[in-house]
């Protein structure tokens, strides 16, 4: 698993516990009754209290990092997730006041290597980002959108959303597709830069060093 992020630019990985390496997880093909068997990044879904309501499985490629596949294995499906979905997320520490909320685990984590300590929220598509739950007690939501229209029907109905509940939203765009690929691409140099011309400055003093 850790060699899986390097390969995705992610060094440091900032998860707090929910990520798991599994490396015998089965995969069951579509109109294939035996299961294979690939290594796999297991991902705990919880809700606002921490509880485990699902699972969210990475399937890997053992032999090496082919580019078109970004290290996944060379399955029809490599990722599922299985549970109760719906307003829960993938997290990484735990949300207060302030929030970053996005869809994918490896766009949060790339996130995470400049902002290390902001508490962030993979939802894991863009329908159920659309649909997460917001913690009580929050003032600022950062919604980290993919570049394409599902990230612009995200950050219309987070806003939305985040406006009646009186949440201050701020949309945090990438270069690129996503802020991984703008990670594996530019460097983290680069990446930082792009973020902290999007954060607000309280934010950046508190969030950006590693507890």
């Amino acid at each position: 698993m850790q060699l899986y992020l390097r390969r995705r630019g992610i060094d440091d990985v900032h998860h707090g516990g929910s990520l798991r390496y599994q490396p015998r997880c089965y995969y069951h093909p579509p109109n294939q009754d035996a299961p294979e068997i690939w290594p796999a990044m297991i991902a705990r879904v919880t809700d606002l209290d921490g509880t485990i309501t699902g699972v969210h499985r990475t399937w890997l490629d053992p032999e090496g990092f082919e580019p078109h596949r970004l290290g996944k294995a060379p399955i029809d499906t490599p990722r599922r997730a299985m549970g109760d979905l719906l307003g829960n997320a993938v997290r990484f520490g735990m949300a207060d006041d302030v929030l970053a909320a996005g869809e994918g685990i490896e766009t949060m984590l790339s996130l995470r290597c400049v902002l290390p300590t902001l508490p962030m929220a993979a939802a894991l598509s863009a329908n159920h980002l659309a649909a997460m739950a917001q913690p009580p007690n929050l003032r600022r939501l950062y919604i980290a959108r993919d570049a394409d229209a599902a990230g612009d029907m995200v950050q219309a109905v987070l806003s939305q959303r985040a406006e009646v509940a009186g949440i201050e939203a701020i949309p945090l765009s990438p270069r690129l597709g996503d802020f991984n690929e703008d990670l594996h691409t530019f460097g983290l140099d680069a990446l930082r830069a792009s973020i902290m011309g999007q954060i607000v400055p309280e934010d950046i003093v508190r969030f950006s060093r590693a507890g």
